[in-house]
């Protein structure tokens, strides 16, 4: 089995960690060798919060720089800061619905333009999917199923071996009742909206 890298990065609160569970759960449904790590910097204050997941029969879990196959991330800033981790193959997928930083919030510093964070991540890396997660989870009933929106982006993708029915089930397993028909639209939202954009 190929061995595939992913990094996955958000602010606190996202549910970036939801996420990884949820992956986790279902490459292990599939007998799936995985292994991940959490770096949690500050989360609870809206700081970085970065996942990395290695599929395959890989010895570490770390993902040095220039080694992800694939960027996912909730935040287009922090997709940006984590670019490092990326080479000219790497597929990115971003949410591009900011959620700047509090020293911009309160005028201490300035959040760059959407429109020159996503020319700069597609200068630098093979294909990039940028998406209104936040609207997509919305229209499914509950902006705050971002998580499920990109979970079903990166599913589209084709590029992890897990299947859309594996990361279903998951969901089923890992959610809480009451949210789970609202994250499995926004999961099927984030599938239907890579099909668009790669038709």
């Amino acid at each position: 089995m190929d061995i595939k890298r992913l990094i996955i990065v958000a602010v606190g609160g996202q549910g970036n960690l939801l996420a990884s569970k949820v992956l986790g759960e279902a490459a292990c449904r599939l007998d799936v060798p995985v292994r991940m790590s959490e770096i949690h910097g500050m989360a609870q204050r809206g700081g970085v919060v970065e996942s990395a997941m290695v599929f395959g029969d890989a010895v570490s879990t770390i993902i040095s720089d220039g080694e992800a196959d694939i960027l996912l991330s909730f935040e287009p800033l922090e997709a940006l800061r984590a670019i490092k981790k990326c080479n000219s193959r790497t597929v990115v997928i971003t949410n591009i619905s900011a959620l700047p930083p509090f020293t911009a919030s309160i005028g201490k510093g300035k959040y760059p333009d959407i429109d020159t964070i996503v020319q700069q991540l597609k200068s630098k890396v093979g294909q990039l999917i940028p998406l209104d997660a936040k609207a997509l989870a919305k229209a499914a009933g509950n902006e705050l199923s971002v998580n499920m929106v990109l979970l079903g982006a990166l599913i589209e993708t084709d590029i992890l071996p897990v299947t859309p029915v594996s990361v279903e089930d998951a969901i089923r397993e890992t959610t809480k009742k009451a949210f789970l028909d609202t994250n499995l639209k926004a999961f099927e939202a984030g599938r239907g909206a890579v099909r668009e954009q790669i038709a």
